[in-house]
């Protein structure tokens, strides 16, 4: 199993969840984020300059899925939430060891 986190524009989130749900994803955590980078992101005008305001807006997204999966779920992810401008974000793929609901006690999630 492979943990697939994914920080996306705000607006993004409904058209990554129709890209998730193509592939069959119908399960999947959403968290509003906040992200500082090195791109510009909202700026405000002061003394006739313009000046960085701090933290970016962000979902970040979070799906567990088969090591089988991750390459379409994270190509899914990302044409679904590309803009083709700076601060569109970030995908993350990392190892789970182990995964259980806790009401059922269940293990196999599949995807």
């Amino acid at each position: 199993m492979k943990l697939v986190i994914a920080v996306i524009r705000p607006y993004k989130i409904e058209e990554v969840q129709e890209a998730l749900a193509q592939l069959g994803i119908a399960r999947f955590n959403i968290t509003e984020a906040k992200r500082f980078g090195p791109y510009k992101g909202h700026t405000v005008i002061g003394r006739g300059r313009e000046y960085a305001a701090g933290f970016v807006p962000k979902i970040k997204v979070e799906v567990v899925v088969p090591a089988s999966l991750v390459d379409k779920v994270v190509d899914a992810i990302a044409r679904s939430a590309r803009t083709n401008e700076a601060g569109d974000g970030e995908i993350i793929v990392m190892g789970i060891d182990r995964r259980m609901g806790i009401h059922t006690g269940e293990t196999d999630f599949g995807g």
